[in-house]
């Protein structure tokens, strides 16, 4: 069973910048595709940001500009750097991940953000 672990959550003022990390318990160089999603209360659950085999970054346009999303293969790691936050942007964020060939998709227990004065 493959885990993910997300941290780097908190609360952080209107402006301010967080860096969650998601940590994966198997390697994640044969990754399909990764990706951050959040899910603020009474709402969906949305894509914030994805990042496939080859690289390709994709961004939800409410983040595009703000938002970078990266990993680091060495460390099974993913990252999502939050720059520029605002209170829209309060929500669990989530990190999910496929692996090529497989057909499971897994997801992370979710890190809470906040972002207000």
């Amino acid at each position: 069973q493959v885990q993910l672990v997300e941290s780097g959550g908190g609360l952080v003022q209107p402006g301010g910048s967080l860096r969650l990390s998601c940590s994966a318990s198997r390697s994640i160089s044969t990754i399909y595709a990764m990706g951050w999603y959040r899910q603020a209360p009474g709402k969906q659950r949305e894509v914030v940001a994805t990042v496939t085999s080859r690289g390709t970054r994709d961004y939800a346009g409410a983040v595009k500009g703000r938002f970078t999303i990266s990993r680091d293969n060495a460390k099974n790691t993913m990252y999502l750097q939050m720059n520029s936050l605002r209170p829209e942007d309060t929500a669990v964020y989530y990190c999910n991940a496929a692996w090529s060939g497989e057909r499971s998709v897994y997801w992370g227990q979710g890190t809470q953000v906040t972002v207000s004065s």
